[in-house]
């Protein structure tokens, strides 16, 4: 296969328009890391182990929700502000076709097109309105209106994904161990091994994109344990 262009090749390319990896990547990291805060901030504080379960299980609970709704929502309402200006595209080559032609060769003209050209390439567009549609949407909005992301991927993508991320700090606790630093530990270990994961759709360098992700989470476990431990003190 090395020895084909990438060009005579199909599927040479990853899906970006389907709209799942962003969710699942944000998901799943936003999982792993709102628990392990949590049990590293009511940890610190001095609570017992059921209390971390409870703990966890809840925000396990509430941000896989959370995150459904919200990826749905969004991805739903972007889709639907696309297809408004679609619309709005539309009557505009209805009404004025001869212009939006001008304005299509101008566009082509300013990346380098030749100016005769570029006029009879976007008259001949001209006399195929679903594809002077496609090419005005794309050029004017950067968007293909036929690949639009799916906000059921978005939603179901992202609530799996954080529920398996916000699983792994708890599952120590769940197998019953008691101790917060081995829960932080195996917690650390998902982080790691998400980021390289994430690693294998973005073509960076697996320890990297592990390390990375590695330092974040444990940024925001460290703020909220040195919190749980100073509000224990002071509760206590």
């Amino acid at each position: 296969m090395t020895g084909i262009p990438a060009a005579l090749r199909e599927n040479h390319h990853a899906d970006v328009s389907g709209g799942w990896l962003r969710p699942a990547v944000f998901g799943a990291m936003d999982g792993l890391v709102t628990n392990i805060a949590l049990i590293a901030g009511v940890g610190g504080g001095g609570v017992s182990p059921r209390s971390i379960v409870l703990t966890g299980a809840a925000g396990l609970v509430a941000g896989a929700i959370s995150m459904g709704l919200g990826e749905y929502t969004s991805v739903r309402s972007a889709n639907e502000q696309i297809a408004a200006e679609v619309a709005k595209e539309r009557r505009e080559l209805e009404r004025h076709p001869e212009a939006e032609a001008r304005e299509l060769a101008e566009a082509w003209v300013a990346r380098g097109l030749p100016r005769d050209l570029a006029v009879q390439v976007a008259d001949a567009v001209r006399h195929n309105p679903e594809e002077a549609l496609r090419m005005h949407v794309r050029e004017e909005l950067g968007v293909d209106p036929d690949e639009q992301p799916s906000p059921w991927a978005a939603a179901i993508s992202s609530f799996v994904c954080f529920s398996v991320g916000a699983l792994v700090p708890l599952l120590t606790y769940l197998l019953g161990f008691t101790s917060l630093w081995l829960a932080l530990g195996v917690g650390g270990v998902g982080l790691f091994v998400a980021g390289a994961i994430v690693a294998r759709f973005t073509y960076r360098p697996w320890w990297s994109s592990g390390l990375r992700q590695l330092l974040l989470g444990g940024l925001a476990a460290i703020a909220t344990y040195f919190v749980g431990t100073l509000i224990g003190v002071s509760a206590g």
